[in-house]
């Protein structure tokens, strides 16, 4: 494999690992520089983590464009720098506002993987490009799985060791693409920078522009608000409900993770050759009804553990829907539905951590009514509620061309 090939697969994987790498230290770290107690502590874990979700929003598609007009190994190369000092600073971190701003700076370098893709189409043939960006997928889950397992390992060593290890991380990998890294964007592909194509929420307008996809775009936003309860509140609830240190998090999120990449990679295949598209949307629903009421009400620790990466048999559902949903639309309009679905699902990424965050915080005050730390996942469970009769709901047959 050439090495800025690897340079690519390992910036995106580092990007991917961004988020998981710290989540098992969250809980201690934010108690540890506000004082306060666990139930506050995930309240500014949800504003962390939601400033982190709209800061990629925001400077996903600028980064794109900022590649097409200056170049992919400039964005590249500065936008990793950037994101090793970050990771420096938060690691040195004495106040909750600075740790604020490393998130908010953190989603900015994070914002990278459009360029790292457009990299990979440069140097990839045509017959080649297909098998490229599957390479590009599978660094994305990789650093997905590796991130929580590699942080709740570091967890036991401190609080900060994460953000030193994620550190080292970019900032080697950054001097591997100085040395490494070739310029792909020409003159004759060179284009001048547009605040228009620029906008983030330009997929939006597509919405309307796809007739028919309305209830099954509600049907995806529940479910995406839903599923994100998982790196939400897991590490603050493991530790309410369990007692479970940085590690065991980290465990059980790693699990949680190669679980989906099986779930995703191979027995999908099986289940829509069973029930086809629809039936394995109304199973995937129907089966994550379960796993959330039995998270929401769960005692024991192992059993915790056991059922983790059983919850993640449920994640068959965003593939499903996407299929149901590419076949609606015309030839013409599937990049229009992706850009839609992204979009749809960024936003979900920024309201999830905050709502769940705020319902965990309200049910393990000292003064709650009633200590439920499931409380999140009781809410989750309605929401998969209300889009399974969504998607069961008559709907008119009609295709966008």
């Amino acid at each position: 494999m050439r090495l800025p090939v690897v340079f690519i697969l390992v910036s995106v994987m580092i990007d991917a690992m961004g988020v998981g790498l710290i989540i098992p230290v969250m809980p201690d770290l934010i108690r540890e520089i506000t004082g306060e107690d666990l139930a506050n502590a995930a309240v500014w874990g949800g504003i962390l983590t939601t400033v982190f979700a709209v800061m990629q929003f925001l400077f996903g598609p600028v980064m794109g464009n900022l590649s097409d007009r200056y170049g992919r190994r400039p964005i590249l190369l500065i936008t990793l720098a950037v994101m090793a000092a970050d990771y420096v600073v938060m690691a040195l971190a004495g106040s909750i506002w600075l740790l604020f701003l490393g998130r908010l700076v953190g989603g900015i370098t994070a914002a990278t993987q459009a360029t790292a893709t457009a990299y990979m189409a440069d140097i990839s043939e045509p017959d080649k490009k297909a098998q490229n960006f599957g390479l590009v997928g599978a660094a994305f889950g990789l650093g997905f799985v590796i991130g929580p397992l590699l942080g709740g390992v570091l967890g036991e060593w401190g609080t900060r060791a994460p953000f030193w290890a994620a550190a080292v991380l970019a900032g080697a990998n950054a001097i591997l693409g100085y040395f490494v890294l070739t310029e792909t964007v020409t003159d004759a592909i060179r284009r001048p920078f547009d605040w228009r194509r620029a906008n983030p929420f330009g997929a939006f307008k597509s919405l309307k522009q796809l007739p028919g996809l309305g209830r099954l775009f509600a049907v995806f936003f529940l479910y995406q608000v839903a599923f994100f309860v998982y790196p939400s509140v897991w590490a603050y609830f493991g530790q309410a409900r369990f007692g479970w240190n940085a590690g065991m998090i980290g465990l059980s999120l790693g699990l949680f993770g190669i679980m989906m990449a099986i779930v995703q990679g191979g027995l999908i295949r099986i289940i829509l050759s069973r029930l086809g598209e629809r039936g394995t949307v109304i199973y995937g629903l129907a089966f994550d009804v379960v796993a959330f009421g039995a998270l929401a009400f769960v005692t024991s620790g192992t059993l915790a553990l056991i059922m983790t990466p059983l919850a993640a048999l449920g994640a068959v559902i965003t593939p499903a829907l996407q299929g149901i949903m590419s076949k609606k639309v015309g030839d013409k309009r599937q990049g229009e539905l992706q850009g839609a679905l992204t979009s749809v699902g960024a936003i979900a990424m920024i309201v999830s951590p905050l709502i769940m965050t705020f319902v965990f915080a309200e049910f393990t005050r000292s003064d709650a009514p009633v200590f439920f730390p499931g409380a999140p996942f009781l809410l989750s469970l309605g929401l998969i509620a209300i889009a399974l009769i969504v998607f069961l709901l008559p709907s008119r047959r009609s295709v966008a061309a």
